[in-house]
């Protein structure tokens, strides 16, 4: 197994064990339900989606027959994915808690971009490994 996909596994059981920390402090702390993008976001873009990006990257050229079109790409992807949901979540924290949330609000935007350019990488690298020409 490439090491990005084991890396993307890891993160992603991270990421859920950080949102249910999350979860259960805001069950504990209403004024914590602010939150709930970020409890949602490392749910979904942190703990199902890097799982699919592992499970997709080992799975899918098996299923195929084909070699992955770029494990380069793959481990990019890793890397943009991490920066992306983490800076998002990060900066969006910082703006719900700021009297002025001009910046943050444009560094969540940000790092949204990066995590959504991560996607595309996952989109192209897998669609041409499935669906590109045999060589």
């Amino acid at each position: 197994m490439d090491r990005f996909v084991k890396n993307f596994i890891l993160m992603s059981i991270v990421y859920l064990a950080m949102a249910a920390v999350l979860g259960v402090l805001m069950i504990g702390y209403p004024e914590l339900l602010r939150l709930k993008f970020v409890h949602s976001h490392l749910m979904l873009l942190g703990w199902v989606s890097m799982m699919i990006y592992g499970v997709g990257y080992h799975i899918l050229p098996r299923f195929a027959g084909r070699l992955l079109k770029s494990t380069s790409m793959g481990e990019l992807q890793f890397w943009l994915a991490n920066i992306g949901l983490v800076g998002m979540l990060l900066f969006y924290t910082l703006m719900q808690y700021s009297t002025d949330a001009g910046i943050y609000k444009t560094l969540t935007v940000v790092f949204g971009v990066v995590e959504a350019f991560s996607i595309l990488l996952f989109f192209y690298n897998i669609t041409t490994t499935v669906f590109g020409k045999e060589s």
